[in-house]
């Protein structure tokens, strides 16, 4: 059994490098497409870091956007366009942590504004570019 899972494995390895050329191209489109859009912040690339372009998270700032991270990602998920909210909830609003001192709002402010500000957009190899296209409209204006 041990070398039909590794055979199935190694078949499954040489798939991983059109995955991440594929989330590649996708992520590429995102950055082009939303650096110019106000209010909307993006990781930059790291030179020296290869990527696997799992994910992309844009930061909505709701003052210069001109709508919140929730309402944007109910404009997506409106559109059928599913985006996800990243480290929401905090589990520092979880009901076993709530209560303590160490999870009160003010003794976490970075994780607070990052919990309130970022979605995911969608990211698969198979997305192909008309749904790219579709994500990047709902988020520009």
């Amino acid at each position: 059994m041990d070398e039909i899972r590794s055979a199935y494995g190694l078949l499954n390895l040489k798939q991983v490098d059109k995955a991440i050329a594929a989330r590649r191209h996708a992520a590429v489109r995102y950055r082009e497409a939303l650096k110019d859009v106000e209010g909307i912040t993006f990781f930059d690339e790291m030179p020296g870091v290869q990527h696997n372009y799992s994910y992309f998270p844009i930061f909505v700032d709701e003052k210069k956007y001109g709508m919140s991270r929730d309402e944007l990602y109910f404009k997506m998920r409106d559109r059928n366009v599913w985006g996800r909210r990243y480290f929401y909830p905090l589990i520092s609003e979880f009901s076993t942590y709530r209560g303590l001192e160490s999870a009160a709002p003010d003794n976490l402010p970075t994780a607070h504004k990052m919990a309130d500000t970022v979605i995911c957009l969608p990211m698969h190899h198979l997305l192909s570019d008309e749904d790219v296209q579709r994500v990047i409209e709902c988020i520009v204006k």
